[in-house]
């Protein structure tokens, strides 16, 4: 294993990109939209809540998964998956849980589905009682997704602790099969605050043996988790992160992630939330993340959720963005059912891959009731 540090610096930036100046909710069938649906119906629902949906086109499909149960970090809360058959969304089946023992079960966290270019499916999946104290899992499945392996234990390094491998967001495979895994972690200080740190696992195995680069520095002002990977031509490379700091910060590396730069802000607004992004084939960058900057009260209302709405947008260099399509935002008031209200308006956690059809295929968190799939063609953006 391997550590790496940089130097830091602090950077505050406000978000350039305005509410005003963000599309209209699109509309499926129309425009860059193609369609939008539920994985599963909302009124037969097979838990009462779920959360951070991954998706992956296999050669047999796509295939989806999340974590579900009866409320995030709650015992209960395993590994869901679903398959596209003939269109069609498959019934979800749990495929894995946090069960240690006969009297002990831990709740599961963030799934992220891979398919290498060589090998089986992959799910990476994170169990503990809490983000400060979980570990990665692994599990594969050599026929799509209907049978899975036995999970094994990603193990440890003495740079970060448990590994944990992409943390949220997919990986992405080098010319020479490399896995190269974004990831981060929340360790717990002293005083009871936590600081956020970025770093990337690496695997040449199918994820036997691991190499851990990083993590990056990031001093005291900024703190980023949940980093996804774009990259250029000349092994360059960029990251995207969720932030505190009000703003999706960044970071470059110029020797194929070997190295990284300081972390600075870019001109989109983050609320503290998941987002993640995708190199197309043609070159473009693509972000899907919420634009916001945090929670905006209502005349003579309640303060609208953060994460009302969703949002992607499109940069040909990384550091110039402009927002393309909005997906969801919700102005409504909240419901008066305390339990409807708790997730109310939330449009969260997306997961985002093109295809080889060269569709953008989305999936996000609607409401923490259900799993929406998102169908874009890049070409009208």
């Amino acid at each position: 294993m391997k550590s790496f540090s940089v130097t830091f610096f602090a950077l505050t930036v406000a978000s350039s990109i305005h509410a005003a100046d963000l599309p209209p909710v699109a509309e499926a069938g129309q425009g860059a939209l193609v369609s939008s649906e539920q994985i599963f119906d909302l009124a037969n629902k097979p838990t009462k809540e779920c959360h951070a949906s991954t998706i992956v086109e296999t050669p047999t499909g796509l295939v989806v998964a999340w974590f579900a149960g009866s409320r995030e970090m709650n015992p209960d809360v395993g590994i869901r998956v679903s398959r596209q058959e003939n269109g069609k969304w498959t019934e979800s089946v749990e495929i894995v849980n946090g069960v240690q023992s006969s009297n002990l079960r831990y709740p599961t966290w963030n799934p992220v589905l891979f398919q290498p270019a060589e090998g089986p499916l992959m799910l990476f999946y994170k169990v503990g009682p809490h983000p400060r104290e979980w570990w990665g899992m692994l599990t594969t499945s050599e026929d799509g997704g209907k049978t899975w392996s036995w999970p094994t234990k990603l193990g440890e390094a003495h740079t970060i602790g448990h590994l944990l491998g992409p943390v949220k967001n997919k990986p992405i495979q080098l010319e020479d099969g490399t896995i190269f895994c974004p990831s981060s972690t929340e360790i717990e200080n002293p005083d009871g605050s936590s600081l956020w740190r970025i770093h990337f696992e690496v695997t040449r195995d199918l994820g036997k043996t691991w190499e851990v680069i990083g993590p990056i520095h990031t001093g005291e002002i900024f703190h980023a988790i949940q980093p996804s990977i774009l990259t250029y031509p000349d092994n360059r490379m960029q990251i995207l992160c969720r932030s505190r700091e009000k703003s999706v910060l960044q970071s470059w590396s110029n020797d194929a992630g070997k190295t990284w730069s300081p972390l600075s802000a870019t001109e989109l607004p983050n609320p503290n939330s998941g987002t993640d992004a995708v190199t197309l084939k043609d070159g473009r960058q693509i972000v899907i993340y919420n634009h916001s900057e945090g929670g905006v009260r209502q005349k003579d209302g309640p303060v609208l959720k953060p994460r009302r709405i969703l949002n992607l947008a499109l940069s040909s260099d990384g550091e110039t963005w402009k927002p393309v399509l909005t997906f969801e935002h919700e102005t409504g008031p909240h419901p008066e059912d305390a339990d409807q209200r708790r997730h109310f308006g939330e449009y969260s956690y997306p997961a985002i891959i093109q295809t080889s059809d060269g569709l953008l295929n989305i999936v996000y968190t609607y409401n923490r009731e259900g799993v929406k799939h998102a169908v874009v063609d890049p070409g009208k953006l």
